[in-house]
């Protein structure tokens, strides 16, 4: 998973050093996947795409959601969002934040999440990333 998660971040064309400081954060979490809070799509045993939430109480985060760019166009990252609202929802969550990549934010505003602000980076010193929030 980790390397669909890895390509899937290249896709937006960043350098091989930029790549190399993501590598720690592209990374599905066991316990949350123990949890129930970790989702693959996948075709014909292709893993097209992944999904990670983290739940605390109302508050939800969107942690991953990775589609390959060979996927990326045909809806999976839509029904890997999906599942990531109802998932959150069900273990009781009432809004999920998502720090998105600069690239990927059309996509969650698409799915009805709204701008809130520019946060820092979690894996890039200095960077910041659009930060949303979906209501659940």
């Amino acid at each position: 998973m980790a390397s669909l998660c890895f390509r899937s971040k290249a896709y937006w064309g960043y350098d091989d050093a930029f790549m190399k400081q993501c590598r720690a954060v592209l990374m599905v979490n066991p316990d949350l996947v123990q949890a129930g809070h970790a989702a693959v799509a996948e075709d014909a045993g292709t893993l097209l795409g992944v999904a990670q939430i983290d739940v605390d109480g109302p508050a939800a985060e969107l942690d991953l959601l990775f589609v390959d760019p060979a996927a990326m166009g045909k809806g999976i990252g839509a029904v890997l969002y999906h599942w990531a609202c109802d998932t959150a929802r069900s273990a009781g969550a009432k809004s999920m934040m998502i720090l998105s990549d600069p690239g990927a934010r059309p996509f969650y505003e698409r799915m009805g999440a709204g701008y809130l602000r520019h946060e820092p980076s979690d894996a890039i010193p200095g960077r910041t990333l659009p930060l949303l929030k979906a209501s659940l």
